[in-house]
């Protein structure tokens, strides 16, 4: 597994406000979507092209384009939604795929309870969008999921990420170099209810209201 830690002043600068228990669902909205395109740059930076000739004004000349199969960018509901729109600016030709899994409290393992995904990934490069790794069960359910399918390579872009959950998944996918994180941060801990800290509170209530 490769992990990334965006260190940059702007993606510290929103988190912190995203952090920011006053900060109301409106604000939060708004700053996940714009730190997810920063996250998207990093998160790109593999993704596949291939050779483009064009015409310019002056002559041709050869560039890139996307690589077919295109990527397929895959929130994970619900919380996973708030990032989509951030992710798919920057990769507006990728199709989009939604996976529902959410976290057993007593447990505190994935539990997938909707699948819109192609059933065959072969060959695709697969970008999973959770905003909080925490205990990590949930993120190495989806990447075994989508792996079963037959994608290719799978980049995790996430807010906030645990050593705990980290750990989890480093032991799930071990040294493989098709497995990326990008992350804005990796935070000190998770506490007794396995929210991480300082962390943010809940990401999907923070976005939508607690339901």
């Amino acid at each position: 597994m490769r992990l990334h830690v965006a260190d940059h002043p702007l993606v510290a600068h929103k988190l912190t406000v995203l952090r920011d228990e006053r900060t109301a669902s409106p604000t939060f909205r708004l700053l996940v979507d714009e730190l997810v395109t920063l996250l998207a740059y990093e998160a790109t930076r593999d993704v596949r092209v291939e050779p483009h000739e064009i015409t310019t004004p002056v002559t041709t000349t050869t560039g890139v384009r996307l690589a077919e199969p295109r990527p397929l960018v895959v929130p994970i509901l619900r919380a996973g939604l708030g990032m989509l729109e951030g992710m798919t600016r920057l990769l507006p030709t990728a199709e989009v795929g939604f996976l529902g899994m959410q976290r057993d409290e007593q447990t505190l393992e994935a539990i997938t309870y909707a699948n819109r995904l192609p059933d065959d990934l072969t060959g695709r490069q697969v970008f999973l969008l959770d905003p909080m790794l925490a205990t990590g069960g949930t993120l190495v359910a989806a990447i075994d999921y989508v792996m079963e399918r037959g994608a290719r390579d799978v980049t995790a872009v996430c807010l906030l990420a645990a050593p705990e959950g980290l750990r989890v998944v480093q032991d799930a996918v071990g040294e493989r170099l098709d497995v990326h994180v990008v992350v804005a941060s990796v935070d000190e801990r998770l506490n007794e209810n396995a929210y991480i800290v300082p962390g943010l509170g809940d990401a999907g209530d923070r976005l939508y209201g607690v339901v």
